[in-house]
């Protein structure tokens, strides 16, 4: 009677071993690697932005009165999708560039407030309050007002936005 046929290499048990152990590792490298690289790619990506914003013709805005112009910026990373207000008060002087101050108070970055009647910025928060030009009047903010650095291209104001 013949002998059933063996391999002298392997036989069939170490062969699905081998298989089996295969085929799983190339499951877990597939599904493995996308979410290794989801998890570290927000560490090794862009931290920051640096971006000139449009704030249209200088026409929008009326001399010796700071005008509020607000906007968005979203940023997508991976499928996380953000979006960031900002406000700018844009305040024009006869014969001088414009000056554009952010509407976020130095103390603790409340949003303050044009107050048209005593003619100065007014932050809510800690009741401070900053002249026409940023400077701080009263309260306890530590600095002045912000200013964004702009560029002027013809009529149209750009300011210079930077984060991270």
């Amino acid at each position: 009677m013949p002998s059933k046929y063996r391999s002298p290499v392997m036989d069939r048990r170490s062969f699905v071993k081998i298989v089996t152990a295969s085929l799983g590792s190339m499951m877990a490298a597939i599904v493995g690697l996308p979410v290794i690289q989801y998890f570290i790619s927000p560490a090794l990506g862009k931290t920051g932005s640096d971006d000139w914003i449009s704030l249209g013709s200088l026409d929008n805005f009326p001399f010796d009165l700071p005008t509020l112009f607000n906007f968005n910026i979203t940023q997508v990373n991976g499928w996380e999708r953000s979006s960031m207000s900002y406000g700018a008060f844009v305040l024009r002087k006869e014969g001088q560039d414009p000056i554009v101050f952010s509407d976020v108070c130095t103390h603790l970055s409340c949003r303050v407030n044009w107050d048209e009647e005593n003619k100065e910025f007014h932050c809510p928060c800690h009741n401070a309050f900053f002249d026409a030009n940023g400077e701080v009047v009263s309260g306890p903010p530590p600095r002045p007002l912000d200013q964004y650095e702009i560029r002027l291209d013809g009529d149209q104001l750009f300011i210079h936005l930077t984060e991270g």
